[in-house]
């Protein structure tokens, strides 16, 4: 498959690299040709705008940051669906409502095109390590076809059903990882005033039944700090899209929307907000 990608960031970038080096024939594009710079020894062609990245490709892979950078690049004049022909499969990567994947889907099935969103977990290192968890929504033949470049980054393709399901398990799944930033940093605070050494006891808590990828992160960041100058605006606004899928569902928020925000609270006021 040829395969286009868009979105070189701390994510992104590894995946791209990753599909790349796996053989398949790649294009490249980016706002800042500077992004590009990363990639000149993969072999990687790159592309003057979204659409000749689509017409050089079979499958496009998004990885940017919000619902309207996606709905933007797949539908601006020189958009990817300018560019891809009838048959063509664009892959959301991004954590983006499920409505706005369902939406295009729509839109590009008109012009012949599939869309399946397939949001990632596991951040930067395990997309350069090939061990990310790939969350699928989407048509069954679409998914097995895109399945062996996803592979080439993934430990585990999960492909959970129609179009959109793939952005409720991965909202669900940052909601709760939000929610266990905040009961990390309070049980190592605990311990703290019961006079143990927090990273003392995150590593011995981290080789336990109470073990989490939060906790880990906080021991390893040594608290919230690092991880709420680059994650606080997306933490927020996966809990956004979380609290607006229960409210729509009818469903009680819950403890975990509370540890949640708990986390946020705490992350502004770091932040100095």
């Amino acid at each position: 498959m040829r395969v286009g990608f868009i979105g070189l960031g701390i994510q992104g970038g590894p995946m791209a690299r990753r599909i790349a080096e796996a053989g398949h024939p790649t294009t490249l594009w980016a706002r800042r040709p500077e992004a590009l710079e990363p990639f000149r020894d993969t072999g990687a062609a790159y592309a003057g705008s979204p659409a000749e990245l689509a017409a050089a490709s079979d499958l496009v892979c998004l990885c940017v940051v919000s619902d309207n950078d996606v709905r933007e690049i797949i539908t601006r004049p020189d958009g990817v669906l300018a560019g891809l022909r009838p048959g063509g499969v664009i892959a959301v990567h991004s954590t983006v409502h499920p409505d706005t994947c369902v939406e295009l889907a729509e839109t590009v099935r008109a012009q012949g095109v599939s869309l399946i969103d397939a949001p990632v977990s596991g951040g930067g290192p395990a997309a350069a390590a090939g061990t990310l968890l790939v969350m699928v929504g989407g048509d069954e033949p679409d998914v097995q076809r895109c399945r062996p470049v996803f592979d080439s980054y993934a430990r585990q393709v999960v492909h959970l059903g129609a179009v959109g399901a793939g952005q409720v398990t991965k909202i669900i799944n940052n909601l709760l990882f939000t929610a266990n930033l905040a009961t990390a940093v309070s049980t190592l605070r605990l311990g703290e005033s019961l006079g143990l050494d927090p990273k003392r006891l995150g590593e011995l808590i981290s080789q336990g039944t109470a073990n989490s990828f939060a906790l880990g992160r906080v021991v390893a960041g040594g608290g919230l700090d690092s991880i709420a100058q680059h994650a606080a605006g997306l933490l927020r606004k996966d809990v956004d899209l979380a609290a607006d899928l229960a409210a729509r569902a009818g469903t009680k928020d819950g403890i975990v929307f509370d540890a949640a925000q708990d986390t946020l609270s705490v992350m502004d006021r770091l932040l100095g907000n």
